[in-house]
């Protein structure tokens, strides 16, 4: 049964954790040596041990996507085609340009943009597929002009890899696609094997031994964030539909025993029908077992004095999806100081933005959307500055940098400048 609390006897806020044990560290720490030493022979052992096949090859052959598409069936390739035309245009509008300015004469600043050359996107499968993270996670990365972006994902026991992953990679634009999961593929990535290449940053959602792996290779290679459990919190006043808010909790709480779902509304009755719901739907919900774990263990409504006390509850938390299911929810937008993904009004949820509005879905979890935000365009580009002083535009403010080298006791960084400037 859902907990139920006033504001006021609040002693701690709910949120993920993405804190690895002891035991998954090590073998983590023991996976990556041994493909970053091994290569093709250990991803290949890694690969019999965890997923209980052993391939003669890790790459999925062309002819495998084509067949792939044929498999899913044309309405399937339709509802991909129009989410990735969404998600694109969403995107697009993230797109950098370089820049370049002149301050005063004989001076040129600037900054240009280069694409990631080579990226590697995790999807998780094996038990569970998920072909909404290939769009979510290549499309940002074509446009911004990776020139190869490489999808790993698990192979099923028999080998295969699932349909709708590989469809969605055709229209993903991925480039190749590796059957091939867990920190062993994470490892593959960041350092090489004679199958495949090395990336210069991984990116997509994984279990804890994925997030671990990303955490232990960051350095070599860039990453976009370490993926912590799902969740979702609702803010809602008394206008709000009890079946509704319920559905919207539990539809994250079936991600798995870990994850988070929170109500914070300022109606008493609300909160005792919603949690009344809960129960309802959770009685003939097909995942029910992962999702009673879940509402028991990490759910929780929360009954605040406002509804201005309940956005600071939930800026506290830092949720990676918020929903307002209020009467006028553009007019409470600019309270949401710290979320991943916000969801507007009662026709607005979560699984919309998962699969098809456009908005990524790799979001930050576990309060990280204090300091962290979506997957974006930007997570696969590089900034660069560059400089350009004439001669007499160095003449002219010399005398300023030499002064600040000495400050600093950095005499070779003065006298690199008087060499130019007392000619």
């Amino acid at each position: 049964m859902i907990e139920i609390v006033k504001s006021g006897e609040l002693t701690k806020t709910k949120r993920a954790r993405h804190i690895s044990s002891p035991a998954v560290v090590s073998s983590v720490a023991d996976i990556i040596a041994g493909v970053s030493a091994r290569g093709d022979e250990a991803l290949r052992e890694y690969t019999g041990k965890f997923d209980g096949f052993e391939p003669e090859k890790f790459e999925v052959p062309d002819s495998d996507i084509e067949a792939a598409m044929r498999a899913v069936g044309g309405d399937f390739i339709g509802v991909l085609r129009r989410a990735a035309k969404n998600i694109e245009e969403f995107h697009r509008n993230q797109i950098r340009q370089g820049f370049t300015m002149s301050p005063r004469p004989g001076v040129t600043l600037g900054q240009q943009i280069t694409p990631l050359d080579r990226v590697g996107i995790y999807i998780p499968g094996g038990t569970a597929a998920y072909p909404s993270c290939v769009l979510m996670n290549c499309i940002p990365a074509k446009l911004a002009g990776v020139r190869e972006a490489i999808i790993v994902t698990p192979p099923s026991k028999d080998g295969l890899v699932d349909a709708g992953i590989l469809a969605a990679a055709r229209i993903a634009g991925a480039d190749r696609v590796f059957s091939i999961g867990g920190a062993q593929a994470i490892a593959a990535l960041a350092y090489g094997t004679g199958t495949v290449p090395r990336v210069d940053k991984i990116v997509g959602p994984g279990n804890a031994y994925v997030a671990e792996a990303k955490r232990q290779v960051f350095g070599i290679v860039g990453i976009d964030m370490i993926a912590g459990p799902s969740d979702v919190l609702i803010i809602a006043d008394s206008n709000a539909d009890p079946a509704l808010v319920a559905a919207d909790m539990l539809s994250q709480c079936e991600h798995g025993s870990e994850s988070i779902a929170v109500l914070i509304t300022d109606d008493a009755e609300l909160a005792g029908m919603v949690g009344a719901e809960i129960e309802t739907q959770l009685a003939d919900l097909p995942r029910e077992s992962a999702a009673r774990e879940s509402i028991d263990k990490n759910g929780r409504i929360i009954i605040a004095g406002s509804i201005g006390e309940a956005f600071d509850i939930s800026n506290e938390i830092a949720p990676e999806h918020i929903e307002l299911f209020l009467t006028e929810p553009f007019k409470h937008l600019g309270m949401v100081r710290n979320a991943g993904s916000v969801f507007l009004g009662a026709n607005s949820p979560v699984p919309l933005g998962d699969y098809y509005a456009g908005p990524n879905n790799t979001l930050p979890t576990s309060g990280t959307a204090r300091f962290a935000s979506p997957l974006s365009v930007d997570d696969f580009i590089k900034k660069s500055s560059f400089t350009y002083y004439s001669e007499e535009a160095l003449q002219e403010i010399g005398g300023d940098i030499v002064m600040f080298a000495s400050m600093e006791g950095l005499d070779a960084h003065a006298r690199s400048i008087t060499k130019r400037i007392s000619k």
